[in-house]
């Protein structure tokens, strides 16, 4: 992701030049996860601008390279345990044997790591969910009001069955696209559907999670409130919900190359 280049991943602007025994990348990335802290990363350039996508180039990083810079730690919503970074490239210096494929063919790596990182997003996902219900039923059967468990009342019970359908739905979507895809074969859309089916579910999760703790729900001394922080990142990150719509539908017409 680079400042003007989001979903639009081929529009990316960062541009690797060819000099003797390498590259020099100049350029700025921003939304990278972990990137304030990584010591290697695999890094998407421009080395020949004209021929948009096919003249995006992937290498090996190593972040100890000089002209490689933090320019700030960006403050999330949530998901305050991974650091995400503003990135610079500034001639900065990687030696040819970094190129990660061919030079010019980084649209493969970033459309075969983007499927496997949506697969992987949504298996991860499905704990949040998972997480939400056993909260839910746990204080579900604490909390009293008009004298007895709200458990007990059929709006309540509705909200949880609703959540573990959501559950075991999206546990099979996620485990499905992620067996596919050890399996070698190509997942773009099962793995896209996976992801854009366990967001939602995760969202909504945490937010009925969040409504059956009622007020207390709010606070931060519960833990419901962060997992709703959380969950909301799920329907953006990895491309957003739209753009995995996009996809899945593109596929199923026959109107995205197959290269």
């Amino acid at each position: 992701t680079e400042p003007n280049a989001g979903s639009d991943a081929m529009g990316i602007q960062t541009t690797a030049r060819k000099v003797d025994g390498g590259f020099l990348i100049n350029g700025t990335k921003v939304f990278i996860t972990n990137g304030p802290i990584a010591d290697v990363m695999i890094l998407y350039t421009k080395t020949k601008p004209e021929a948009g996508s096919r003249g995006i180039t992937a290498f090996i990083f190593e972040t100890k390279t000089k002209g490689f810079s933090v320019a700030r730690k960006l403050q999330k919503l949530g998901m305050h345990g991974s650091p995400t970074g503003e990135l610079v490239f500034e001639d900065a210096f990687v030696p040819d044997e970094n190129v990660l494929g061919k030079v010019n063919e980084g649209y493969k790596v970033v459309m075969s790591g983007l499927d496997i990182e949506r697969a992987y997003y949504a298996v991860s996902s499905v704990g949040g969910i998972e997480a939400a219900l056993e909260i839910s039923i746990k204080y579900a059967k604490e909390r009293e009001q008009f004298g007895q468990p709200i458990a007990n009342f059929q709006l309540i019970q509705a909200k949880i069955a609703d959540m573990y359908t959501d559950l075991e739905a999206a546990r099979h979507m996620a485990h499905r696209a992620l067996w596919l895809a050890q399996q070698g074969k190509r997942v773009s859309k099962e793995s896209a559907a996976a992801l854009l089916f366990v967001a939602r579910a995760s969202s909504r999760a945490a937010n009925e999670a969040l409504q059956i703790h009622g007020g207390w729900g709010y606070l931060t001394d519960f833990e419901v409130e962060r997992m709703w922080r959380n969950a909301r990142l799920g329907e953006i990150g990895a491309g957003t919900n739209e753009i995995r719509q996009l996809l899945i539908a593109r596929e199923l017409l026959g109107m995205r190359s197959s290269s």
